[in-house]
């Protein structure tokens, strides 16, 4: 078994458990998820109002659990199982974060932003681990949920923590910053998104200065100096007079400026001055993107008193990773492929442009061409409409050939783009998916590249799935008549 995360007598006494006698365990791992449970885990059966996990207590031994913390007494439970029972699951859980980070020394790193915080959080977590124990946010693990389940499994002997923290209602940012208490919060930049719940964008930013909220004294803000936005994030950083502030990007005032940047279909090389220090290094994933998420890592990194040369040499083998930028050569014939950039997992008009700067630098060999598969971007309120025509422009710079539309507010993109550059409009993912799977021979050719992007509801992945098994399905054919 590996080291214990949590025993039966500090899991106890974290969330006030009426005592159980039921013999003594130890956790691994910590999961409120029955499907996902890993040997060793302790498991959480949270209740919501469309789910209960309790009813899964049983499935969740079954699959290696070695305990489990319950507000259910009924007799449909064993009482011989390893049961620790609380008045609320969801207080429990936030007070084993409580107690997981009073615990530990590890300095704790809190991220958000509109785009690229979970780059950056990436990014971060592989800089800082060749330098120390590092934990860091799985996934999208950055709620009301995610934030205290991800600080309930931080090992105690960490010497790094990184977490990204996500909101779309003002207000939920206090709370989790409360809960994690930093020692150096990061915005990354501030865009259009989650427009359905604020009026204005500068809403938007001061609801992710929030983050400043549980700021430990004498901790350090790390901002954008580039973001349009930065004069309200900067006040609202100047209103903690016991905390310092650090800035990043190309604005000639920024602390850690880049000061010259080559981006190529690979990566970029960069050059950054910070004080009188000058750092150089290549990036091994493409966009200019992760040149700025490259900037927020080194000044996070000099805040948390770690090594920013280190750091800075561990962006070369830095890679996007599945539905955030993942760019791989996908075979459809002997020695032929496309190239294709998985960016499904999410987007706002911010994320958008900068997709496209990466298409933009990504050159087809000679009869190839630049295809965008695009589908809604999401929770952008009345100006939705507004926003997807908008991208045409985008388009057109970056040297798309042919873009695909899925959704109805894509619908206003297609129909603003020229005749020449229209390839199809699908009301869904499937729709395409079905039409790609039909027409594939002559939707994609050798030499193409196709960047599949959407928000999260407009389920892009299956695109993304579909011209995988499609290709595939071409590369076997191909390759038995060769």
């Amino acid at each position: 078994m590996t080291d214990a995360l949590w025993t039966k007598e500090e899991a106890s006494a974290a969330i006030r458990a009426a005592p159980v006698e039921n013999g003594n365990w130890q956790a691994s791992g910590v999961s409120i998820d029955s499907r996902t449970v890993e040997q060793g885990d302790l498991y959480i059966a949270l209740k919501g109002p469309n789910f209960d996990g309790h009813r899964f207590i049983a499935d969740a031994f079954d699959k290696g659990a070695r305990a489990a913390i319950s507000s259910n007494q009924s007799n449909s439970i064993a009482q011989d199982l390893p049961l620790l029972h609380v008045e609320d699951t969801q207080i429990a859980l936030r007070d084993l974060a409580v107690h997981a980070r009073d615990r530990s020394n590890a300095t704790r790193i809190c991220i958000t932003g509109s785009v690229g915080k979970t780059g950056t959080k990436d990014a971060l977590v592989a800089a800082l681990s060749g330098q120390g124990l590092t934990h860091g946010t799985t996934g999208n693990l950055n709620n009301e949920i995610g934030a205290p389940l991800t600080l309930a499994r931080m090992p105690a002997n960490s010497q790094y923590a990184v977490f990204e923290l996500g909101m779309n209602h003002a207000g939920e940012l206090n709370g989790l910053s409360e809960l994690a208490r930093p020692h150096v919060a990061v915005i990354t930049l501030i865009g259009p998104a989650h427009l359905e719940h604020f009026n204005t964008v500068a809403e938007i930013a001061l609801a992710k200065a929030e983050i400043f909220a549980g700021l430990m004294p004498g901790g350090t803000a790390i901002l954008n100096r580039d973001d349009a936005q930065f004069p309200i994030l900067y006040e609202a950083a100047c209103a903690r007079d016991d905390i310092a502030i650090l800035t990043f990007g190309a604005h000639a005032d920024a602390d850690m400026q880049v000061v010259e940047c080559h981006e190529d279909a690979a990566g970029s090389d960069v050059i950054v001055q910070f004080g009188d220090q000058q750092i150089i290094y290549r990036i091994g994933s493409p966009g200019r993107h992760w040149v700025f998420n490259s900037l927020a890592v080194l000044a996070a990194t000099h805040a948390g008193q770690a090594d920013i040369e280190r750091a800075a040499a561990s962006f070369a083998s830095l890679k996007s990773s599945p539905g955030r930028g993942e760019v791989a050569h996908v075979a459809i014939g002997i020695d032929q492929d496309f190239l294709l950039i998985d960016d499904s997992y999410n987007a706002n008009p911010v994320s958008m442009r900068a997709a496209f700067a990466t298409l933009a630098v990504t050159s087809p060999p000679a009869g190839g061409r630049r295809i965008a598969v695009l589908g809604d971007m999401l929770e952008l309120g009345p100006r939705a409409g507004m926003l997807h025509e908008g991208l045409a422009c985008g388009l057109k710079q970056a040297g798309a050939d042919l873009v695909y539309c899925v959704g109805e507010h894509m619908k206003l993109l297609f129909e603003a783009l020229p005749t020449q550059m229209r390839g199809a409009h699908a009301q869904t993912a499937q729709a395409l998916a079905k039409d790609f799977a039909q027409n594939f021979a002559a939707a994609i050719c050798p030499g193409d590249v196709v960047l599949v992007k959407g928000s999260q509801g407009a389920n892009m992945n299956i695109i993304v799935q579909a011209l995988k098994t499609e290709a595939a399905a071409r590369d076997a054919s191909l390759s038995r008549e060769g």
